[in-house]
């Protein structure tokens, strides 16, 4: 059962890895980290049993390396590892014992990239690593996070799952990246900081443990230290009299699971063509006969390393197998839903039906965004019809509201008009042209908010129109439908347009051209001429009452009866047109001709204050009273006449333009991002669908 776990997950790793795409399945694995020339290498060929991997100076591992180690009995003799053996010799010491040869028949490799050829000779496996990253990263010194996945059969390996990944270096040497560490960093970084994975972390034994790259990167996503695994390598280089013993009981820095110290072959060694078999050998050698260790030797060495691993993967993948089923389900769920959106995975459909359906869905929606009954109504802001809404009530309402009417015209200019209504005979009594008159013109100045408001409308209909077409998954399949549908639906907007503007001008020139002093709201003349009265009375001081019978006879006409002195000097009618200096001192029987231009010269006399207050007060109460119903009538016109002729209207003008036998073909060309993520959805849902029958077997 324990083996079937292993194994299962490396039929996951294939699954995925042979498809090219990534996934977001976080498989169980070892991840070995360390610094360059820590002894990684040569931990894993200790592993294996094997020479395999490539050698040299700098950055030798440039891209992760997937080792898939299974024990497969050998056809010739029971086999020799992970404790089968009849006799009861534990695996480990049969891994040491056995004598490797270059062309064993039971011993082979296969690389995922090359499926069905088999490596019985390892030293062609390290050629065909060395040719694949050159293949993928070129001769230089760069690195890829494309993994190779090679998988090792044997009987002399215990069933086991390995991702070495590039060594950590600090300093970019010959023709390195400048950024080299940083990229190092970044890889590794994506490989173990994934929950699932278990970090094993090199270190040379030689140096300070506190100064382990391997350990401090660990340690920043792992920092319970309940998932790394440390290896202590160069154990019999360390200086004489020094152990690693306070290290491996955790008092130095503590690991849940552990260290483990390894002896590996020296460059000598290497060099001199040194069995692996013998330097296992040797290693055992060296734990028994060495005074700090002997006592715990059979915790020590690579079979125990190789042991410990088997075992802890094994309780590791049985922990994480429930999440791993539910992960598989939900993400071939996500990616079934989503190629069913993309037309499944012949991308065929009936060209008519679907832009049938598209626009009826459209129309839909657009209806529902503007009557704001869509399920995906915002919590954070203003959306739809709501923002019509805002538009009307708010910017409209407080713009029409803001407009003064005396801000362009004052007391003067009312003073003027007055005169000039009056015509050759000067009034009676206040007239009524020179309130028409202004009223009309500041009547007029509503029409830029009214056609302003219509707008805002239309942006916000151009807003919804956005909104629908980057959120219809249809749209971003078929970009050339989605292009039509956006020039069709702004024509049909812009072509609406131009009725509700002239509505809204009509109604300001209706409301200029006839002034309706009977409405019940606006005040009224006499009304006016009273509180302008009052408001004058109360600011003059009270006079004495004077007896009529005491009145002399010249004061009836305030003092102008046809006897009266008609050499007095008197102001005139026109009196405040003319500067004092400029009056004639003394009549004479020749007149001079008026100036070209007769303007006011002194401030306002006490009829003319009276008259131009009585005007304003009319001006003020009638434009309130227009201000109200423009306030009401300019909304309801834009309603009807754009968003509710839209809403009505929009299907049949799409079906009229789109739903055409001659650009159904044109409209539903897919864009190549949609046939490439189709593809890519294929590959998933076929790699989920293999991964859910492997799962489903367990």
């Amino acid at each position: 059962m324990d083996q079937q776990l292993i194994s299962l997950v490396n039929k996951l790793q294939d699954v995925f890895a042979s498809i090219g795409v990534s996934n977001n399945i976080d498989l169980p694995q070892i991840t070995v980290i360390g610094s360059q020339s820590s002894g990684k290498s040569s931990v894993l060929e200790n592993i294996v049993g094997r020479d395999f991997l490539p050698r040299g100076t700098g950055i030798v591992t440039r891209r992760p390396l997937v080792l898939q180690l299974i024990n497969r009995p050998a056809t010739s003799k029971p086999a020799q590892a992970n404790g089968d053996k009849p006799d009861g010799e534990k695996a480990e010491d049969a891994m040491a014992k056995v004598q490797l040869n270059e062309n064993n028949p039971d011993e082979w490799g296969e690389f995922l990239h090359l499926p069905g050829q088999k490596f019985h000779d390892f030293h062609k496996i390290r050629d065909e690593i060395v040719k694949d990253t050159e293949k993928m990263t070129g001769k230089n010194a760069g690195i890829s996070p494309n993994p190779i996945n090679l998988r090792i059969f044997s009987p002399n390996v215990l069933t086991l799952t390995l991702v070495d990944l590039p060594g950590l270096t600090k300093v970019p040497v010959g023709d390195q990246p400048r950024d080299i560490e940083k990229q190092i960093r970044d890889m590794l970084m994506r490989f173990i900081s994934k929950p699932n994975a278990i970090i094993l972390a090199v270190t040379a034994a030689n140096t300070d443990l506190a100064n382990s790259d391997g350990l401090k990167l660990a340690r920043e996503v792992d920092p319970e230290g309940t998932r790394t695994i440390g290896v202590l390598t160069k154990v019999d280089l360390m200086d004489q009299g020094t152990d690693v013993v306070d290290i491996l009981a955790g008092r130095v820095i503590p690991l849940r699971l552990g260290y483990v110290p390894v002896v590996n072959r020296g460059q000598r060694d290497i060099d001199q063509s040194k069995s692996i078999s013998s330097a296992l050998d040797n290693e055992r050698k060296f734990f028994e006969n060495h005074s700090s260790y002997a006592g715990k030797a059979q915790y020590c060495g690579t079979p125990w390393l190789a042991r410990k691993l088997n075992i802890i993967l094994m309780h590791h993948i049985r922990n994480t197998l429930p999440d791993i089923k539910a992960r598989i389900s939900q993400q071939l769920a996500k990616y079934q839903a989503e190629l069913t959106a993309l037309g499944g995975p012949m991308g065929e459909t009936n060209p008519g039906s679907l832009v049938l359906s598209t626009i009826t869905e459209f129309c839909s929606e657009f209806r529902s965004a503007i009557d704001g009954n869509t399920n995906d109504l915002s919590l954070n802001e203003l959306s739809g019809g709501a923002r019509i809404s805002f538009v009307f009530h708010e910017l409209y309402n407080n713009g029409v509201k803001s407009i003064d009417p005396f801000d362009q015209v004052k007391d003067g200019d009312i003073r003027t008009i007055l005169y000039n209504s009056s015509g050759s005979t000067p009034s009676l009594f206040v007239g009524t042209t020179a309130f028409e008159v202004i009223v009309k013109q500041q009547i007029r100045r509503l029409e830029e908010p009214s056609l302003r408001c219509c707008a805002l409308v239309y942006d916000e209909l151009i807003r919804i129109l956005g909104h629908l077409l980057s959120k219809t998954q249809t749209f971003k399949r078929y970009p050339e439908l989605k292009d039509r549908f956006n020039l069709v639906v702004i024509s049909f907007f812009k072509s609406c347009m131009q009725p509700t503007n002239k509505l809204v001008s009509d109604m300001v020139a209706m409301q200029a051209c006839y002034v309706n002093t009977t409405h019940p709201d606006f005040i009224g003349g006499h009304k006016a001429m009273a509180l302008v009265n009052d408001r004058m009375n109360a600011n003059k001081a009270p006079e004495k009452p004077v007896d009529p019978k005491k009145i002399p006879a010249n004061a009836l006409n305030n003092g102008k009866d046809l006897d009266a002195d008609f050499k007095k000097d008197e102001p005139s009618f026109f009196n405040s047109f003319f500067a004092k200096d400029k009056q004639p001192k003394k009549r004479t029987v020749a007149m001079e001709a008026p100036p070209p231009v007769i303007k006011p010269m002194q401030s306002l006399s006490e009829r003319e204050a009276m008259e131009t207050d009585v005007i304003k007060l009319l001006i003020q109460s009638y434009y309130s009273v227009v201000k109200r119903e423009m306030i009401d009538m300019v909304p309801k016109a834009i309603t009807f006449n754009l968003v509710n002729f839209a809403k009505e209207n929009l299907q049949r003008e799409l079906l009229e333009n789109l739903y055409k036998p001659d650009v159904l073909e044109e409209l539903l060309k897919e864009s190549p991002d949609v046939v490439a993520r189709r593809r890519e959805c294929i590959k998933m849902v076929g790699a989920l669908n293999s991964a859910e029958a492997i799962v489903a077997a367990v």
